[in-house]
């Protein structure tokens, strides 16, 4: 499953597609998608937690520091202390979807 990405740009051309109005082209599709990821990005910073009903929560999370981590690359031991990231929690009914595609993978 990890293989398939979709891009932004596969994003705006799926939604392009699906569109029944002619008159809103890939720009103006690009534009809402941008403003949008710029308003969950700026609330997170907030520290404000953004709900879609439907598909999913986005939060801003605490991390516990570490004082035994390690760079992969270097080997290099490395510690840093608390701090937050940007975490998404998926809805009930996204969960529900999800774990009837692991079932529909399981039996082929």
């Amino acid at each position: 499953m990890a293989e398939r990405k979709k891009t932004k740009a596969d994003l705006i051309e799926t939604i392009y597609e699906n569109l029944y109005d002619s008159s809103i082209d890939k720009q103006d599709i690009q534009k809402v998608i941008d403003g949008f990821l710029l308003s969950v990005k700026a609330s997170l910073l907030k520290g404000e937690t953004i709900e879609l009903r439907g598909f999913g929560t986005f939060e801003p999370r605490l991390r516990n520091g570490r004082e035994k981590a390690r760079n992969p690359k270097t080997g290099e031991k490395l510690s840093y202390g608390k701090h937050y990231v940007a975490a998404f929690r998926a809805g009930q009914d996204l969960k529900q979807k999800m774990k009837m595609l692991n079932e529909e993978k399981s039996e082929n």
